[in-house]
């Protein structure tokens, strides 16, 4: 081989070995984060699972273990899509529950970063919490309900132990709960809160899903302004002519202030979604206006805001 030739192949190698690398860091990368829900039944699963969906993880409730791997594969491919994973696994898989352990050692061989999460609760406080449903244990078969929780706690003994974070979630009520997981997960980032603000015509009824109700009423009606009539609040004059009447611009400004003192509450408590309904007689023209400014207002202040106009068109 002459001298060229050689150093030819060298470069093809080195070239190769470079590809090679790039595409296991690309593919690494790539590897979703795993977090595995367990615990207790009756010790609040589902509702970890609402509050790591709620921070942005995908999450798949009683899926079985079996299939755990799949999904990280199916993440890994989604191109950074689905870069956190939370998977809620209970007895409810029946005997799937027992190819957990496999899965976990596969897991641990591809490199997944990967944590188990284990909700536990006393016996007393589990007891009362099937009775106030009137549901029966997932494996208390014909005995009664400490039977089934005995059971449970027996086949989880293991896992528990392998927990990288267990909680304990007797003396805790649901927002309690949600702060412990999302000082656990929400990293650096606070948690989202997002909100919708809908127009509405109080002629059509009021919308069953708000939170909050913000009556418009009390300004001039653009309908009886003829060449503002066929206009909706989208509308550029119609919108200015809103605004320029007396209090609808220091109602923006109070009533903006007021929904920031009322975000850092439903932050506080563990809520993370809020509709605002925004009525006037016929859904059309001041509560559309109204509406659009609000939203842009809330969108400054970091929330993430969606806009709906519920009854514009109608007429």
């Amino acid at each position: 081989m002459t001298e060229r030739e050689r150093d030819g192949a060298e470069q093809v190698d080195t070239g190769t070995t470079k590809e090679a690398k790039e595409a296991a860091e690309a593919a690494e990368a790539a590897i979703p984060e795993l977090v595995i829900i367990s615990g207790m039944s009756g010790a609040g699963r589902s509702t970890a699972a609402k509050c790591l969906e709620d921070l942005g993880w995908f999450v798949v409730d009683n899926l079985p273990p079996a299939l755990i791997p799949t999904m990280v594969e199916l993440g890994a491919r989604s191109q950074g899509n689905v870069a956190r994973i939370a998977v809620v696994v209970d007895v409810r898989g029946r005997r799937f529950f027992d190819n957990l352990r496999e899965s976990l050692a596969d897991l641990d061989a591809k490199g997944v970063t990967r944590r188990i999460v284990f909700l536990e609760s006393s016996d007393d406080t589990l007891v009362r919490r099937f009775e106030s449903v009137r549901r029966p244990h997932p494996l208390q078969g014909d005995g009664r309900i400490v039977d089934g929780i005995a059971a449970e706690r027996e086949l989880l003994r293991e896992l528990r132990g392998d927990a990288d974070l267990v909680i304990d979630t007797s003396s805790l009520n649901v927002h309690e709960l949600r702060a412990k997981l999302d000082a656990s997960f929400a990293g650096d980032e606070k948690p989202e809160l997002r909100a919708t603000v809908m127009s509405f015509g109080y002629k059509y009824g009021l919308p069953v899903d708000a939170d909050l109700v913000v009556d418009c009423r009390f300004l001039p009606n653009p309908h009886w302004v003829p060449e503002l009539r066929p206009y909706t609040g989208l509308n550029p004059e119609v919108s200015a002519y809103v605004f320029n009447q007396p209090g609808a611009k220091e109602f923006l400004d109070r009533y903006t202030e007021l929904l920031q003192l009322i975000a850092t509450g439903y932050r506080r408590e563990g809520k993370r979604y809020v509709t605002v309904a925004v009525g006037c007689t016929g859904g059309k023209h001041r509560s559309v206006a109204m509406s659009e400014k609000l939203a842009a207002r809330l969108a400054t202040e970091g929330i993430e805001t969606v806009v709906v106009h519920r009854d514009m068109g109608r007429e």
